[in-house]
């Protein structure tokens, strides 16, 4: 017996949620439509349901948004990487203010905000200095996964890959031509730096080696096997803002990766401690702090709750606290921790707006007050959004 064709529906996309989704209602549900616009008119069919509340895919286009333009990658649709090209630049700014609030609202109950005011990205295309690759070695298949799936998108041209990364995925596909791509090899990090690029893991040509990037006044060091922001053109901003007005005895930098924020933290403070549970990373951040001849910070290697639980800062006021955590935000044990070590200041920096807000919800309750919120475009082209907030106790 031949399969049902899924019922669709006329919808009208109400406004863009977290996660990048259109809302529409319609015959009693709530729909969450991928690849939407605001405004849009568009036939919908029905992927997944869940009670009342159905996860939809376009199928027409109606009548398309004023917001809405021809995405211009051909893979878009398919490629879980980007899910945005289908809006304006503009419009993709203003909805991620939107999921920003919608989560402070919904999820931190926080009623009055302060102004958000968002860092457009000076490039909105080829912008990407890192990425992570996948290869399929039964399909020889090199890209990005598909929208949610672990099948490879095959991909020959990335539009938001920085020049230098394009470059090395063309030379990587020669590899799959002639047969010598490694079968071994299923998942490649790439990252560029000022004086070339690292790739892990190496193999023939292609090295893990390190590479450097002038950030401001500061000069880092790092490889594919640590982590370094994507958007390396915001990054100015981004730290001045993190750790603007900053100064004073003892600050913490939480989840401190290569060092992009001890570093600048280390000129301000008689005393710095970075925390990092990566190796190579922590070993990066302590080069990097030499070679800008900073002795008053140090790197610990540890995993951040259990060097905040386990080691001993009671007597030690802390004037201001960085953490800038993975997507999942904060474990339980670090929001412990910190709360334990009841800094003056904190300053949060985060790439998922609902992760913060569980997590703000939290120190808020526990006497911060928020006083400011900065958010930076360092992900065209998709729904994700880097936000920074300033806290103050009030105790």
């Amino acid at each position: 017996m031949d399969n049902p064709v899924p019922p669709t529906f006329e919808v009208e996309i109400e406004r863009l949620l977290p996660g990048g989704v259109g809302l529409a209602h319609t015959e009693g549900l709530t729909l969450f439509v991928s690849l939407a616009a605001p405004g849009d008119t568009v036939r919908v069919q029905i992927d997944r349901l869940r009670g009342k509340v159905a996860f939809a895919s376009v199928v027409e286009v109606i009548k398309p948004s004023p917001v809405r333009v021809e995405p211009p990658c051909p893979y878009f649709g398919r490629c879980g990487g980007c899910d945005f090209q289908q809006l304006t630049y503009e419009a993709q700014l203003e909805a991620k203010v939107e999921i920003i609030r919608d989560c402070f609202h919904r999820i931190a109950n926080i009623a009055d905000l302060p102004e958000i005011a968002i860092h457009p990205s000076p490039k909105q295309w080829q912008y990407r200095a890192r990425a992570n690759w996948q290869f399929d070695p039964q399909t020889r298949q090199l890209g990005y996964f598909e929208a949610g799936s672990h099948r490879v998108c095959d991909v020959e041209v990335c539009e938001v890959l920085a020049p230098e990364l394009q470059t090395v995925l063309e030379e990587m596909r020669a590899h799959l031509r002639d047969d010598s791509f490694p079968g071994a090899v299923k998942n490649v990090e790439v990252v560029v730096g000022d004086d070339g690029v690292s790739l892990a893991p190496a193999w023939g040509r292609f090295e893990a080696k390190n590479v450097s990037r002038r950030i401001g006044d500061e000069t880092y060091h790092f490889s594919a096997d640590a982590f370094f922001q994507v958007n390396q053109e915001l990054l100015v901003p981004l730290v001045h803002e993190a750790t603007r007005n900053a100064r004073g005895a003892f600050a913490i930098d939480l989840y401190c990766g290569v060092g992009l924020f001890t570093v600048p933290l280390a000129r301000r403070f008689e005393r710095v401690v970075g925390v990092e549970s990566n190796p190579t990373a922590a070993r990066f951040a302590q080069m990097n702090l030499q070679a800008a001849q900073l002795k008053s910070a140090r790197v610990i290697t540890a995993r951040v709750g259990d060097w905040l639980n386990g080691h001993s800062l009671a007597a030690e006021s802390v004037d201001f606290l960085l953490l800038d955590p993975p997507r999942a935000g904060a474990e339980n044990s670090v929001i412990k921790g910190i709360l334990a070590r009841r800094p003056r200041k904190i300053s949060y920096v985060s790439c998922d707006p609902a992760t913060l807000a569980r997590d703000l919800k939290k120190l808020l309750a526990a006497g911060y007050s928020l006083d400011s919120v900065a958010a930076f475009d360092m992900f065209p082209q998709t729904h994700h959004v880097e936000t920074v907030v300033h806290l103050t106790a009030k105790f």
